[in-house]
């Protein structure tokens, strides 16, 4: 960085010591200016000199000491200023520059103002100042110096107008791109929430179900190890069964977690209704009775809307091995109703280990989620005579918002 740019940074960053610099240099040009009669003493030739008067010298000096607070208070020094350059080419010597710091102030205006104003202080400066010289000045009306301010005052605020429309531009291009990158931020957080929130909803279906059945089998075969073991070598069979499945889709949904790019990514796709009886087979090997209807007319669902009725048939089930006892029944019916796939799994248990519409678990919550996603509705709760009750509604076609990318579960 080199010694300009500091200083221009410090001045930058103190932005009063910068206007005293700049009030200090206007009082140098206007004293200097002064002391120049560009008409001599026959009114022809350039070059003559004269010594300014001490009543132009003190507004010269009051109208540099108010562009010091020209950022605070751009009006009011604007106001000063105009004040000491109407009486300066009044009274003083018309020769002297001092409507030079109102020329600053109407810049000063025109930047930190909008643009109708500054079209009003512009010409009504331009109007009083240029007027008062021609007017009431002892120079004849079409004098350089007369014309030198309506120029002088022209240019002040086109400048300043310019400038503020390119402050304007610049901050609206740096506050669209702050925008952006707070959209792009906020997009990548809700798809990692989102993200978390379908991998743990398909831990929890994994582990539940299948942990389940393994809870099951494991009774059971400590039950009958030792009348009957040939019935507790099937129920560890069983167990030993539950097991690999659970292992193969907790490594098929971790794998969900890998790069997009590594080659170890599980390729098999989601489970839907087509794999409905090698669900319900588990669960009648654990010893619940399960009875299925379906009238579905062999409809293709797209992937996201056949896990998730999967996947709420299997957290039904799991929730009936789990809480309904051992002597409970559960009814699966899979109905398309028009536009709509209606899956709807019922249990005649006792109702005293129910798992409640509010209870504390994750299932009936991660149940309502994966249906509410794509735009279904999801309805639980006791039956009437005791038993338990889940309706699931979901739309055969869904939309791509919903669904995200095809064939990506949700």
């Amino acid at each position: 960085m080199s010694h300009l740019d500091r200083a221009r940074r410090r001045l930058t960053a103190h932005p009063l010591a910068l206007d005293a610099a700049l009030a200090a240099g206007v009082l140098a040009a206007m004293v200097a200016g002064s002391f120049v009669d560009p008409h001599g003493e026959d009114g022809v030739s350039w070059g003559g000199v004269h010594s300014p008067a001490p009543l132009s010298l003190l507004l010269m000096t009051l109208g540099a000491v108010a562009l010091v607070f020209r950022r605070r208070a751009p009006m009011t020094v604007l106001l000063l200023t105009g004040t000491v350059s109407v009486v300066e080419c009044v009274t003083g010597d018309p020769r002297a520059p001092v409507a030079m710091s109102a020329v600053v102030a109407l810049y000063t205006v025109a930047a930190s103002t909008d643009r109708p104003t500054t079209w009003r202080v512009g010409l009504l400066t331009m109007t009083v100042l240029t007027g008062t010289a021609m007017l009431a000045g002892p120079l004849p009306w079409y004098a350089q110096e007369n014309l030198g301010i309506f120029a002088w005052t022209g240019m002040a605020a086109a400048a300043g107008d310019a400038v503020r429309s390119r402050r304007a531009f610049v901050h609206a291009i740096r506050e669209r791109a702050e925008r952006a990158e707070r959209t792009r931020e906020e997009e990548a957080r809700r798809r990692v929430a989102e993200e978390r929130l379908r991998i743990a909803r398909d831990l929890h279906d994994v582990v539940a179900h299948h942990i389940a059945l393994v809870n099951v089998q494991a009774g059971v075969a400590a039950h009958v190890m030792d009348k009957r073991p040939d019935q507790a070598k099937e129920a560890l069979a069983h167990v030993r069964e539950a097991s690999r499945s659970a292992l193969n889709e907790l490594r098929a949904t971790v794998g969900l977690l890998r790069q997009s790019g590594d080659p170890e990514a599980p390729t098999e796709p989601a489970p839907g209704l087509d794999r409905l009886d090698e669900l319900v087979g588990t669960f009648r090997s654990a010893g619940l009775q399960v009875e299925v209807a379906r009238a579905d007319q062999g409809t293709a669902l797209p992937a996201a809307v056949g896990l998730a009725a999967y996947r709420v048939i299997q957290e039904a089930l799991t929730n009936v091995q789990k809480h309904a006892g051992g002597e409970a029944k559960a009814e699966v019916s899979v109905v398309r109703v028009g536009p709509h796939i209606e899956v709807t799994v019922l249990d005649d248990g006792s109702g005293e280990d129910e798992e409640p519409v509010s209870g504390g678990g994750h299932g009936l919550l991660g149940m309502r989620e994966r249906v509410t996603a794509l735009r279904g509705t999801l309805t639980t709760g006791p039956r009437y005579g005791g038993g338990f009750r889940v309706h699931a509604i979901l739309p055969v076609k869904t939309r791509t918002a919903a669904t995200g990318r095809p064939g990506e579960p949700v």
